[in-house]
């Protein structure tokens, strides 16, 4: 009914059925067919039918005058996110985990800004996840499958999850060999991975630890500076660890076993049209992980 007024208001405007088919570039038996539908609905005859004189029934007056202004914003209105949701200039708020956006995803930020100057980047770290709808949100970038049915997601890559310890504490304590010569040693628990599901590559076996640990944290920054000073083992993502392994503060336990893989994903809400900036921005991250090995499940050389 609404596309009915729409095409009522226009034919009032134009003061002619002929001239608004034109306009439109529709049969005129169209307008003429629509026209009478609209009449139909609303119980009255709007437009008298004369073909020497275009005249507004009382009617039909009363309702140009209520629905014209009204058609005329919504019309307005849809320009304007009809061009919002294309024109690849103007904000787009992003949520992101902090840890990885400031370690190996900074580059992916900084490059991505210099390609887009004209997208005006809000960038929310948290390494909680942000309701998206209550912060207006258009694109998340998220670690692990998301339950929750408001929103889409899209698999970006994955990052593997290994067994690290300094040499200094595997010194001390000697190195672990199998996960249950895991019970005799310090372990270093992070919350995003509550229990260490680890698997042997080679063979395939796999070991689950539920864990009585030494220290429990709710970051995984500051887990991995804990086993790098020595405090105990750790099961971290690999783009956490790999910049103090190269340098020589930890180093891999263990290395034939993996830890569960942490899935990386752009999210974003359902019933919510992604412009043509959270396009570009989720196509530009899932571009850059694809050609990293690291971001598809590899270990850092």
């Amino acid at each position: 009914m609404l596309d009915d007024l729409a095409l009522f208001v226009r034919i009032a405007q134009n003061r002619s059925l002929s001239a608004t088919a034109r306009q439109l570039n529709v049969p005129p038996a169209t307008v003429t067919r629509r026209l009478r539908k609209l009449e139909e609905q609303v119980g009255a005859q709007l437009v008298h039918r004369s073909a020497r004189k275009f005249s507004l029934t009382s009617e039909g007056e009363a309702y140009y005058e209520a629905f014209a202004d009204l058609i005329h914003q919504a019309e307005v209105s849809l320009r304007g996110l009809s061009a919002d949701l294309h024109d690849m200039r103007g904000r787009l708020r992003v949520a992101a985990p902090t840890n990885i956006s400031v370690g190996m995803l900074e580059p992916m930020w900084s490059a991505f800004l210099k390609s887009y100057p004209e997208i005006q980047l809000t960038l929310l770290l948290s390494n909680e996840n942000k309701d998206l709808l209550e912060n207006r949100i258009d694109l998340a970038l998220r670690i692990g499958p998301q339950t929750d049915l408001r929103l889409y997601q899209k698999r970006l890559g994955r990052v593997a999850t290994m067994l690290v310890a300094s040499p200094g504490y595997l010194a001390k304590t000697g190195v672990p060999e199998r996960p249950e010569d895991l019970k005799s040693h310090k372990l270093i628990w992070v919350s995003s991975l509550p229990h260490w599901q680890l698997k042997n590559m080679d063979t395939g076996e796999e070991a689950t630890q539920h864990l009585t640990a030494n220290i429990a944290v709710d970051d995984i920054g500051l887990a991995c500076q804990f086993s790098a000073d020595g405090h105990g083992i750790a099961l971290l993502p690999v783009t956490e660890t790999s910049k103090k392994i190269v340098e020589g503060n930890l180093q891999f336990v263990m290395p034939q076993w993996q830890g569960q893989g942490r899935e990386a994903y752009a999210v974003w809400p359902t019933g919510r049209l992604l412009s043509a900036r959270a396009k570009c921005l989720r196509d530009y991250m899932e571009s850059y992980m694809a050609e990293r090995p690291v971001f598809q499940g590899a270990l850092p050389v």
